[in-house]
């Protein structure tokens, strides 16, 4: 049986939700390790006059506990 522990992690990027996502599992995975899942939770976007400047996700990261 497989113990599994869930985080949630807020992330950004410039460029798109999708790297923002990508951003998120990389800053994890510095402090913990087997991540399985990425569940976005939430998204939003920070607009400056008629132009979107940066997307941010929270995230629920799972991953398995040895």
């Amino acid at each position: 049986m497989a113990v599994l522990k869930v985080i949630e992690v807020m992330a950004n990027s410039n460029n798109s939700f999708e790297d923002a996502v990508k951003n998120a599992v990389k800053h994890a995975g510095k402090s913990v390790k087997n991540i399985k899942s990425a569940y976005i939770n939430e998204q939003s976007a920070i607009v400056n006059g008629d132009q979107v400047t940066e997307f941010r996700v929270n995230v629920k990261i799972t991953f398995e506990v040895q």
